[in-house]
């Protein structure tokens, strides 16, 4: 792994109305195999790992994920159609509520729960035949 910790970091605004300030603040160069985990100051932990084809995003969305109190969440955005995969942290779903309320997206699923991601796969199979 490399690290390069950007000091200062570079910010940028993002996101409608006020915005929101963004201060990127490092790269990381993983080698194939090699993890890092990112630490919320409640304790809530998030895995990227990186293989020799590509990347696993996430921890298992049914699985670990859950356990570290995260929820995965597919959002499309109203005006730039594009989509996003992002992870709430349990207890917070208000604030989470709010913030695509502001942004103009919408909840296409969840994608956090056994029966969530059953019902997704079925949907997704019908579509396919």
């Amino acid at each position: 792994m490399k690290l390069t910790v950007k000091d200062p970091p570079r910010s940028f605004t993002v996101g409608k109305g006020e915005g929101i300030k963004i201060k990127d603040c490092a790269h990381i160069v993983l080698e194939a195999d090699e993890q890092v985990t990112f630490v919320t100051e409640s304790g809530r932990e998030f895995d990227v790992a990186r293989k020799d084809w590509g990347f696993y995003a996430t921890p298992s969305l049914n699985g670990r994920l859950q356990k570290f109190g995260l929820r995965a969440v597919l959002v499309k955005h109203a005006t730039t159609k594009r989509f996003y995969l992002l992870l709430v942290e349990a207890g917070k779903e208000k604030g989470f509520e709010d913030y695509i309320q502001t942004e103009g997206s919408k909840i296409v699923c969840w994608m956090d729960s056994e029966e969530a991601l059953e019902k997704l796969e079925k949907k997704l199979k019908g579509i396919s035949r």
